[in-house]
């Protein structure tokens, strides 16, 4: 069996300790004060606000942004989008209730609490809640929470979906919104994309959606909106994203001529990338380009086009910091031992991805303990876990590193908490706070409240 371990940094240095804000280390440097050794993210709200106004200020009237809530489920960041998005992406019923809050507090549509009562004959309701529903195995609870809330749309998965979603809409008395999410056969643009035509536990595959189709629109309590595609990942071509973009809208529209469907919803999912080191000189996602090619495509009158962005827009909102525990020498390798590694921050390994680092120095060591460190050397960094494959970053340069130092990870804000494998061994989950909170009258605060006990997190 092999190893699974991020690929090697060489001939890549860290980053200079001056590239994190000077908030992040003012907090971090407060955080290592105290008596539990550092092992945090960092978010600040107004930084993916500010990347949703970016995306949001360049797309044309019929575009809607709703962000996906899997990218970063910290209630303070929703929190801080909820006024700059035009909704939101779920996948269970947890992300729901968050969205719904967040909807709630900004003053929008937040769906009902509590089911409809059964009626003879039901129609759609009246107003939907922006929030659009995904994933290839939701259950009878997601699902009949989805109803209730009156979501914008389901993105059925499969024919059975459909079935299901029908039962519960009869016995709610209530009509559900639902979009086929399709596997297209092939998608003819070049870029970063990635094809359809594979097999996939995702979506109708497109030789069956007019058989799928043709059953979905006799079905009761059934509003077929329109579709879901979801081909793209983590592209930073704007053109090829812009191309992907137009060929949705077409093939949506054509489709749903052809079959008979009230065509007022397409949805091209997330693809959006982000230049994992661009403070090392990788070029962005062209936010401008993309929204200058995308006002050129012309829906049909009445369709909304969601995108559902989720690491664009909180990526670079958060940073995952980690206290050295040890410096070790083994054979002529380095190794840096963080308080935390996969169990806290798992996607260098998972994503086969140079994840680079910055050191932030600590002056504050117990007296009369020796401080092993590393000088001028390449180092692997690796977690607490007794495996191997708890490793971060491997054979970066660093001029300097010490037991008690901070390494820190920039770009820590998607997919960093939530994919981690918080149960393993059961060390401590990382602490979580809010840098910024942008929550009216709080001040602004540059550094969190006093932390609460080992794993809490504050909101």
């Amino acid at each position: 069996m092999s190893i699974v371990l991020p690929p090697s940094a060489a001939p890549r240095s860290a980053y200079p300790a001056d590239v994190l804000p000077e908030a992040v280390r003012r907090c971090l440097l407060e955080l290592a004060e105290g008596e539990a050794p550092v092992s945090a993210y960092l978010y600040d709200g107004e930084v993916a606000a500010r990347r949703a106004r970016e995306l949001r200020a360049a797309l044309p009237g019929w575009a809607a942004v709703h962000y996906a809530v899997k990218a970063n489920s910290f209630p303070g960041v929703v929190r801080a989008l909820a006024p700059y998005v035009d909704g939101f992406e779920v996948a269970s019923r947890t992300e729901l209730e968050l969205s719904l809050a967040a909807l709630r507090e900004r003053g929008g549509p937040a769906g009902a609490s509590a089911p409809a009562a059964p009626a003879a004959s039901a129609a759609p309701p009246a107003a939907s809640v922006p929030v659009v529903a995904a994933g290839p195995a939701k259950s009878v609870p997601v699902l009949t929470a989805l109803v209730r809330a009156g979501v914008e749309a389901i993105n059925a998965e499969s024919l059975l979906e459909l079935h299901r979603v029908s039962r519960i809409a009869v016995a709610e008395g209530t009509t559900a919104r639902v979009a086929l999410r399709v596997n297209p056969a092939a998608i003819p643009v070049t870029g970063s994309l990635h094809m359809g035509g594979a097999a996939s536990q995702f979506g109708v595959p497109e030789p069956d959606v007019p058989g799928v189709l043709e059953q979905a629109l006799r079905l009761p309590g059934l509003d077929v909106t329109g579709f879901h595609i979801h081909a793209a990942s983590n592209n930073l071509d704007a053109d090829a994203q812009a191309a992907y973009l137009r060929w949705c809208v077409e093939w949506s529209a054509a489709t749903a001529r052809k079959h008979g469907v009230d065509l007022r919803l397409v949805d091209v999912g997330g693809g959006i990338g982000v230049a994992f080191e661009e403070l090392a000189g990788e070029r962005p996602f062209d936010v401008a380009r993309f929204g200058e090619l995308a006002g050129r495509i012309e829906p049909p009158d009445g369709v909304k086009v969601v995108l559902e962005p989720g690491r664009f827009l909180v990526a670079d909102c958060g940073w995952y910091a980690a206290e050295v525990t040890d410096v070790k020498h083994s054979y002529g390798t380095a190794f840096a031992v963080l308080r935390g590694g996969i169990n806290h921050f798992q996607l260098p390994t998972s994503w086969d991805l140079v994840h680079n680092i910055a050191v932030l120095p600590v002056e504050r060591w117990p007296e009369g303990l020796p401080r092993p460190e590393a000088a001028g050397a390449r180092v692997t960094v690796v977690g607490e876990l007794c495996t191997p494959e708890d490793t971060l970053l491997r054979d970066v340069r660093v001029d300097r590193v010490r037991a008690g130092d901070l390494v820190v990870f920039p770009y820590a804000g998607s997919y960093g908490w939530e994919f981690a494998m918080h149960g393993f061994l059961g060390h401590p989950v990382a602490e979580r706070h809010l840098l910024r909170p942008t929550t009216p009258g709080d001040g602004q605060r540059a550094v969190p409240p006093p932390l609460p006990p080992d794993g809490a997190t504050t909101p």
